[in-house]
């Protein structure tokens, strides 16, 4: 049996429980065969515990200096509770600058850190202990979101200035380069939006005039081919009008316009595609019956008409007597063909087949 002695509010966060008597750090981490995370733990004083209920940065470095030991135990091993142990008074009770030597010889994951409010200049200082006197229990996820994407700029060798940011932001492309674009212009400061307008606006000039066409697999190739065209048209424009950008906001612009372009084709296409012909209409209605297709058939068939006049013939249908004697489904098929044939002479050989194929379903 077990108690919990001490718990933060963020569940990740190891905790202390008393089991049979003994103190000990318990925390999820690593995972299992599949995939769940395994729970550990390992005996701790109560000196230990003094300092993680009182000391938040020390408590967050304890549990970086454990995970390793985590994923080292695998989908079944054991906690080398030894090597856990070992890390109690080096971290717990060590001063700052022995604790910050300790971590200096070892690989160190710092994104948790962040996300809980780590400074990032005294960390990347090597100053660990310090850069989390403002830590807090509750993670900034967008804090870190935001470090993640700027590190990975930087290793790129590229650095935003404030026009960059503005204009990433206002794309939405500013912590994820694969969300899809769009615009954004409360995300940016007022101050900053003519230019971002600006720079825009010479996107969309260099744009007018192309389009990416809509379709299925078959104009895939050739949708590619549209996209890079209208891509290199952009960023070449936006790089002569505005050389000051850095490449990660010139190709957010393109993406942008691209976008754009591709949803427009996609709209209009919709709008061009509008089934107002009977026979189209029913079989659209009845094309994945019994399951339904009505989304489509609304989007598709914009006529009122059309639609009451489509449903009324679905009610005829039914309505068909049948003489059953020992007919099977097919023959039974046939003869409601038959019978719409005659009533409705304009109906296509395929709205036909529909409905028959949508009786014989619904009597079976």
């Amino acid at each position: 049996m077990s108690e919990v002695v001490f718990t933060r509010r963020i569940g990740w966060i190891p905790k202390v429980i008393r089991e049979d008597g003994e103190l000990r750090v318990e925390l999820h981490a690593g995972a299992d065969a599949l995939h769940g995370p395994r729970t550990f733990s390992f005996p701790i004083g109560q000196a230990h515990l003094d300092v993680i209920r009182d000391d938040l940065a020390r408590h967050l470095l304890l549990w970086m200096a454990v995970l390793p030991l985590c994923d080292a135990a695998g989908t079944r091993g054991a906690l080398d509770e030894d090597a856990a142990v070992a890390l109690l008074d080096p971290i717990l009770l060590g001063p700052a600058s022995e604790v910050d030597g300790f971590f200096g010889e070892k690989a160190l994951n710092t994104t948790t850190l962040i996300a809980h409010g780590a400074d990032i200049r005294l960390l990347e200082r090597g100053q660990l202990v310090d850069s989390l006197h403002s830590a807090t229990e509750e993670p900034d996820t967008h804090r870190l979101r935001t470090y993640v994407a700027n590190h990975g700029r930087a290793r790129r060798g590229m650095r935003l200035g404030p026009l960059d940011e503005a204009v990433l932001r206002y794309t939405g492309q500013y912590l994820n380069s694969s969300t899809r674009p769009g615009r954004h212009p409360d995300a940016v400061a007022a101050g900053l939006l003519p230019e971002v307008l600006h720079v825009i606006a010479t996107g969309e000039r260099a744009s007018a005039g192309l389009s990416i066409p809509d379709g299925d697999v078959e104009r895939l190739v050739e949708r590619k081919h549209a996209w890079r065209r209208m891509a290199k048209a952009v960023t070449g424009a936006v790089r002569r009008a505005h050389p000051g950008l850095v490449d990660d906001t010139v190709r957010s612009v393109a993406f942008l316009m691209c976008s754009e372009a591709s949803r427009r084709a996609r709209e209009s296409s919709t709008m061009t595609d509008s089934v107002e012909d009977l026979s189209e209409a029913i079989v659209l209605f009845l094309r994945r019956y019994p399951g339904s297709n009505e989304e489509a058939f609304r989007s598709q068939v914009r006529s009122d008409a059309v639609r009451d006049t489509v449903r009324s013939i679905l009610d005829e249908t039914m309505g068909i007597q049948i003489d059953w004697g020992d007919k099977s489904l097919s023959d039974i098929g046939h003869e409601v063909v038959a019978v719409m044939h005659e009533r409705h002479p304009e109906l296509s050989r395929a709205a036909l087949q529909k409905l028959g194929n949508y009786f014989t379903y619904l009597v079976k």
